[in-house]
């Protein structure tokens, strides 16, 4: 029995109760406490198996409020001629109130539940990024069942429906467009590379739909549909050169990335930021690659080249997806090793190791908010749950970390609200707190960003990283300061309604994103 149907049946026997009219003696007054002594178990019955099935904490005051509204006043409401009741009334405005009432309060669960609530999942199943994002599928998966296991979402069961965009950029924005308009999800988690986020943006922001991002990115964006869970540059990218900058004495930086977006973004946030710890421009080699690029001979060559005047040189690493696996080789190759030239990667994590031969990269680091190698409670929980349900051999990783902060506090958010409308569930992401799986707590902050902190890991000859710094959270921040054109926007979806916001002219530049 749904929760319409519990309350019609609660209504409709409320009203043969108080039926009774024109009574004489005490037969009237006996007929109205028996019937109320019936409502009354009714109710209580009606009462527990919704409790447990809506999981509404309302359930319990509203429906002991309707006893309250509809039965005592059928007892109550007489009129009575020489000690004599001769009428009985009750009122049926109060008890259409709080029928309302009740039904208003639990509008998703009264929807019969007929329709499950739908998370759509938009991760590359195939094609050069699945290395990285098939992960990320089977941890919705994951985390989709353990909810289901707990009693679902608003008394309704969760149904992931999964699309493969196939690492193609364009069709990331068709499977959204069908993903929103006809399985009709509530919500969408997705995406590894920032150009296929782009390309899903204006499907989104036409359709007011909600996408959660769990991978690190180049910032400089902000959307009101859009919660990135991922790490911000001021949250990876600027820590980790401080690293190289402070404790290694990097002098000169190889900037390599795959040729889209967010390798070419961040290397221009970098650039300007070494330029302003006294690093001369030409100490500073940039290069890109397409996805997938296999031959690394010529750059690793560069790379060691500029070395040959003595000075420290270190790489920065925005290489995405299988592309990884190559250029590891080939600093393997010509003997490239860690105390030589170090590396630290932003898109390298343990499910990308798994498939390497990591001898000869014990040393590399990496910079992400989160490895398996944390040591907490909540991680051992995590990390035993995973391997329980995908397999002994799986590893976790920073954005399956990301997916679990996210997923939760949208779970949260959507029963603070009692609806999966994406309006009310953004107004109820503000503040949201859950723990991380390093032991502190994230935040989501009024500018769609987490507060997470920055880790610094050593690569193991397990895939396994050492973890040899880490900070407390970190606020993540859309627009850097090392940018002229952005260090003057700020983003705040709560307060000022804008992602936007020119902080000089106090006004909101546009409401759209940059696509």
């Amino acid at each position: 029995m749904h929760l319409r149907e519990g309350v019609s049946h609660i209504l409709a026997f409320t009203q043969n109760c108080c039926a009774c009219t024109r009574c004489n003696g005490d037969s009237c007054r006996n007929t109205t406490y028996s019937n109320g002594r019936r409502l009354l178990t009714f109710i209580a019955a009606q009462w527990a198996f919704l409790a447990e099935t809506t999981r509404r904490a309302t359930t319990t005051t509203l429906l002991w409020d309707l006893l309250t509204i509809w039965l005592l006043p059928c007892e109550r409401q007489t009129q009575q001629r020489n000690g004599e009741i001769v009428s009985m009334t009750y009122s049926k405005k109060l008890g259409a109130s709080a029928l309302a009432a009740l039904l208003a309060s639990t509008s998703i669960a009264a929807a019969d539940c007929a329709d499950p609530i739908k998370v759509g999942v938009l991760h590359s199943l195939s094609g050069s990024m699945a290395i990285s994002e098939t992960t990320l599928k089977d941890a919705m998966l994951m985390l989709i069942e353990q909810q289901n296991a707990a009693g679902g979402l608003l008394g309704c069961e969760i149904e992931a429906v999964v699309v493969d965009p196939a690492s193609d950029w364009p069709l990331f924005a068709e499977k959204a467009r069908e993903l929103l308009t006809v399985s009709e999800v509530d919500v969408i988690f997705g995406n590894w590379t920032s150009v296929s986020r782009k390309s899903v943006l204006p499907v989104i922001e036409e359709l007011n739909g909600l996408l959660f991002y769990p991978v690190q990115y180049e910032g400089e964006e902000s959307s009101r549909n859009v919660f990135y869970t991922g790490a911000a540059p001021n949250q990876q990218a600027i820590p980790a050169t401080d690293y190289f900058l402070e404790e290694l004495g990097v002098e000169k930086f190889a900037l390599l990335g795959t040729d889209y977006v967010y390798p070419r973004t961040t290397n221009n946030i970098l650039e300007a930021y070494l330029i302003d710890n006294g690093i001369a421009p030409e100490d500073i080699f940039v290069n890109y690659t397409p996805f997938g690029h296999s031959d690394w001979a010529t750059i690793v060559a560069d790379v060691v080249a500029l070395g040959e005047d003595g000075k420290q040189v270190g790489v920065i690493s925005t290489i995405n997806g299988d592309a990884n696996i190559g250029f590891y080789k080939e600093l393997a190759a010509a003997g490239v090793s860690a105390d030589d030239i170090p590396v630290v990667a932003f898109s390298v994590g343990e499910e990308e190791l798994s498939g390497l031969d990591t001898s000869n990269l014990v040393g590399h680091l990496a910079a992400w908010n989160y490895f398996q190698s944390a040591e907490s409670e909540a991680n051992d929980e995590f990390i035993a749950a995973w391997k329980a349900f995908a397999g002994e051999d799986r590893v976790t990783n920073d954005p399956m970390e990301a997916h679990y902060i996210g997923f939760n506090m949208w779970v949260n958010a959507v029963e603070a609200a009692g609806t999966t409308d994406v309006d009310a569930v953004r107004e109820a992401m503000y503040g949201q707190e859950f723990p991380n799986l390093t032991g502190g707590t994230a935040v989501m902050l009024p500018n769609h960003h987490l507060a997470k902190p920055v880790l610094i890991g050593e690569i193991q000859a397990d895939g396994q990283f050492d973890i040899i710094s880490q900070t407390t959270e970190v606020p993540g921040d859309a627009w850097t300061d090392y940018l002229p054109e952005s260090a003057v926007l700020t983003s705040d979806w709560q307060t000022l309604g804008c992602g936007m916001y020119n902080t000089e002219t106090q006004t909101c530049v546009q409401l759209t994103s940059n696509y």
